[in-house]
């Protein structure tokens, strides 16, 4: 098929650069680089707010992703987001990096059984709504590991088919469990997912960890480990430190949700949190931008 023969609607609808050539327009897909060049600037981190929640828990604070979005991209090179918010919401999206996640985890209902990470989502529906990147959970020592790891690996496969980075989020055993993030059993989970081909990991802090215990597990990792937030701590010094703490353990960046969008100044957290990724802001100058 030559350029000509394109269907430039189908090529707009999807993840691709238009280019205008002597007698027809030409179109080439994004490379992966260009497209993880959408949440990594040129010191090569990045600040990226997740906003899919909403297919796992009831949360407040998401009523209006659109307006929360202009509110806060400013201070945020990407989001993270399901199918519908990154169609729903694509004017608020255009021009920053587009994560989009590629499952679902955790039952929604009390009774029902963990089923741990289940994949929705593919790298087509990627590029149908434009995104950047993909995300997918990586739960080891899971009971359901084996099919996890199996649908990260296609998800992997078709990141490497169309060119669409994949940020694992591993954790070991599942969302929600600090005691089990050792430093040995998040060191694993980031070279197990760095191994199965991501492009990024994703992690939590070590609960107990130290600089120098994260570093290690950075060093070791293969590919970019950004760090999370989990749920909202209420504490904006505890918060900030530890982003600090991971930054200054060779972390490139921070993927952290509802401490900031919860919180009672997001734009001002955001803003701190890009302080310290961005402009290797100590804590306490960061935490001066906080009412």
């Amino acid at each position: 098929m030559s350029d000509g023969d394109w269907d430039l609607r189908d090529a707009a609808s999807k993840q691709k650069v238009i280019e205008i050539s002597i007698g027809h327009p030409s179109v080439r897909f994004m490379s992966k680089s260009e497209n993880l060049s959408q949440f990594f600037g040129e010191d090569g981190r990045t600040v990226i707010l997740p906003i899919d929640h909403g297919t796992v828990i009831p949360v407040q604070g998401l009523e209006k992703p659109a307006e929360l979005i202009g509110s806060l991209r400013e201070s945020v090179d990407g989001f993270v987001v399901n199918l519908g918010i990154a169609i729903a919401c694509k004017d608020a999206l255009t021009g920053k990096g587009i994560c989009l996640r590629t499952d679902g985890y955790k039952p929604t209902y009390p009774g029902n059984a963990d089923m741990g990470s289940y994949r929705l989502f593919t790298a087509d529906d990627a590029e149908r709504v434009g995104a950047h990147a993909m995300m997918n959970m990586c739960y080891l020592h899971h009971p359901r590991e084996a099919d996890n790891f199996r649908e990260c690996a296609a998800v992997i496969s078709e990141g490497i088919e169309s060119d669409i980075p994949v940020i694992l989020e591993a954790l070991p055993f599942g969302i929600g469990r600090p005691d089990d993030y050792t430093v040995e059993n998040v060191g694993f989970a980031v070279r197990l997912a760095a191994e199965l081909g991501a492009d990024v990991v994703k992690t939590t802090f070590p609960t107990n960890g130290t600089v120098d215990d994260f570093k290690a597990i950075v060093e070791a990792a293969i590919v970019p480990v950004i760090v999370l937030g989990g749920a909202a701590m209420g504490d904006d010094r505890a918060l900030l430190a530890m982003v600090k703490n991971a930054m200054d353990a060779g972390a490139s960046g921070i993927a952290i949700g509802r401490n900031v969008w919860q919180h009672a100044a997001p734009s001002a957290m955001a803003a701190a949190m890009n302080a310290i990724v961005h402009e290797d802001a100590s804590v306490e100058s960061a935490l001066k931008l906080i009412p």
